[in-house]
């Protein structure tokens, strides 16, 4: 069992199509040696693509994953390594409040930090991890451009960014913009129909889908038991072994092709979205997930 890998553009770098998120690293509370064994778990099963932010776990995940990867350095070239920046957060003490920062200063001196902290000498793919109101997009531009010919990021992209801001952005850049990462699930389908998977689309960009599971939502709360209901009779009519599997199968249905997050350390959780590439969900189905979750049928 292993996960296929697909270019996220024609310019842009091959990735495993489902992808380790380590948001909640610190809450798994691994120490490196263990850490190390979970990487190689998902590495063997083709999960080679990897997702971090400056900011996780307080601005400790990337340090800790670090720590991790220096006991067997070698791993890395079997890996993609997935960073973002453009937050501040309060749990730097020079950080008043939690705010936007997407100034070239900023975003270099971030990516600089992640290198270190991560243990690596360039990222695959360095994202503006939100839509900053403040943002240049000149200076945005500048401090990619900077990044890439230094050869600290292979590519770059963005993060929960409209169809309008990514046109922005990439209207400043001599090289194509990726991705965009979004949060895609069945709780949350704004981008199914605003107009930024369609981008993607039209640019032949694949996005990345994060929070597919709702942060963990979906398995508890009144009101998704309609959503349950409805995934376990599918997951009978389909054969699958859980529900998440097919959340899953239901964002890689999207003509897009999103590639989502696995936001799980667990093992069996890991090994279950895997599994989940094998589910093909016919139109219907996919269309019973998408009346379940949002309570009301098509127009």
């Amino acid at each position: 069992m292993s996960v296929s890998r697909v270019a996220l553009h024609e310019q842009g770098p091959t990735f495993s199509r489902l992808i380790m998120g380590y948001w909640r690293l610190m809450e798994w509370q691994l120490s490196p040696a263990a850490l190390l064994d979970l990487m190689k778990y998902h590495l063997d099963l083709g999960v080679t693509t990897l997702d971090h932010a400056d900011i996780y776990g307080g601005y400790q995940c990337e340090e800790a994953f670090g720590k991790a990867l220096r006991l067997e350095p070698s791993l890395r070239a079997r890996m993609e390594i997935v960073s973002k920046c453009g937050i501040a957060l309060t749990a730097k003490p020079e950080h008043a409040l939690n705010h936007y920062n997407t100034g070239k200063a900023h975003i270099i001196a971030s990516a600089e930090n992640s290198l270190r902290k991560l243990g690596t000498d360039y990222l695959d793919l360095l994202l503006i991890h939100r839509p900053d109101p403040l943002m240049d997009a000149d200076e945005v531009a500048d401090a990619f451009i900077t990044l890439r010919q230094a050869g600290k990021i292979k590519h770059a992209g963005v993060s929960n960014f409209s169809a309008r801001q990514f046109e922005l952005l990439q209207s400043r850049l001599p090289f194509p913009l990726v991705t965009n990462q979004l949060e895609i699930s069945p709780l949350n389908q704004s981008t199914t129909l605003d107009g930024t998977l369609d981008q993607c689309q039209q640019l032949r960009i694949k996005p990345m889908a994060w929070s597919c599971l709702g942060g963990g939502r979906l398995f508890n709360g009144q009101e998704y038991a309609p959503l349950r209901a409805e995934l376990e009779q599918i997951r009978h009519e389909v054969g699958a072994q859980h529900i998440e599997q097919l959340v899953y199968a239901w964002v890689m249905m999207l003509p897009s092709q999103p590639l989502p997050l696995i936001g799980s350390g667990k093992r069996e959780r890991i090994a279950a979205a895997v599994a989940a590439e094998s589910i093909v969900l016919n139109r219907q189905q996919w269309f019973r997930i998408r009346k379940a979750a949002l309570g009301y049928d098509v127009p």
